[in-house]
């Protein structure tokens, strides 16, 4: 019996010591290409500030994209304090970058002075997806890049507003403008839009000046606004912040129900707003949807590195009282 037990192990020893009775473990080059294959992507989604009800909705709707696809990709969100906080954004989209993101889907605060940021990036191996405000091309192309722009018309939304609030108006009437941050490209294409829907009508836009989406500076130039130009029926603010601002100092001028007032983003306040006939009309840039089109058009590009990279122009639509009862 002995004997016997001390052939069985002897011969389970040896046959441990011959390749073809146990299996091979992996190699170090196999095992890296499973874990390859098993990564998810991680997206970084670099907003402007989350204080602002538009952006605090896209980071949501990105979040609650991310969490239906997760076993899909990895979502970051980040966002500056301040729209006007460049040097922080530019700083997010280099920290992204060292923690080894595959895309980055950015809102730029400024159409120009992101590019070489996001240049850098790409020549890491960064997807990079723009999306909200539109990238300077003449700046894209002195950088010798190529970024995809996900995002609405905002000339052709501003238009609809401005055609909407021009029936409410005749001829001849006054109106003042509230511009973004003049450095935008999506402040710009707004204000070209209100420009042609008033010029269209022959409404006379009497002032235009930059509260660079802040609800306070527009405040404050309202108020200024309307007491050099007392005649003023209407205001049209290129964001609803600035819209919610200027509600604000018509309010305290005592002109509450003589001036209407125009935005553009769809926040809830101006939603409510709308609804009690505070507001005459916004645009709805779907902003709960923005991100996740950038965030899926990266997604395709992480999944082909030589797919097309292309525009991909997304919906507009005008909001009054109608369309929210």
């Amino acid at each position: 019996m002995h004997e016997f037990r001390r052939r069985l192990i002897s011969g389970l020893l040896l046959c441990g010591l011959i390749t073809g009775c146990t299996s091979q473990p992996e190699s170090s080059e196999q095992s890296a290409e499973k874990n390859a294959a098993d990564k998810k992507p991680k997206i970084a989604l670099i907003m402007k500030s989350l204080a602002n009800d538009f952006f605090s909705s896209m980071a949501k709707g990105a979040e609650s994209h991310q969490q239906a696809h997760s076993d899909e990709y990895d979502l970051v969100v980040n966002g500056i304090k301040d729209e006007r906080d460049l040097s922080r954004q530019v700083a997010l989209v280099e920290e992204m970058v060292s923690s080894g993101v595959d895309a980055i889907v950015i809102a730029p605060a400024d159409s120009k002075a992101l590019v070489p940021a996001l240049r850098r990036a790409r020549e890491a191996g960064v997807v990079v997806i723009n999306i909200d405000n539109k990238l300077d091309a003449e700046i894209l192309q002195a950088e010798k890049i190529s970024i995809p722009f996900v995002g609405p018309d905002n000339k052709a939304g501003a238009k609809k507003v401005g055609e909407f609030l021009a029936t409410k108006l005749k001829a001849g009437d006054e109106v003042i403008v509230l511009e973004g941050i003049r450095t935008s490209f999506n402040g710009t294409q707004r204000r070209l839009g209100f420009e042609a829907a008033m010029k269209a009508a022959g409404i006379k836009i009497v002032d235009s000046q930059s509260a660079q989406w802040e609800m306070s500076m527009a405040n404050t130039l309202v108020s200024s606004m309307l007491s050099e130009h007392p005649d003023v029926k209407a205001i049209l603010a290129a964001n609803d912040s600035m819209a919610l601002g200027a509600l604000a100092a018509v309010r305290n001028s005592g002109k509450a129900g003589e001036v209407m007032i125009v935005g553009f983003d769809n926040i809830p306040a101006v939603q409510q707003a709308i609804k009690e006939g505070q507001i005459l009309a916004t645009a709805d840039q779907h902003g709960g949807e923005l991100a996740v089109f950038g965030i899926e058009h990266a997604l395709r590009l992480v999944a082909d590195p030589e797919a097309k990279v292309e525009d991909r122009e997304t919906p507009v639509d005008l909001i009054t009282v109608e369309v929210l009862k």
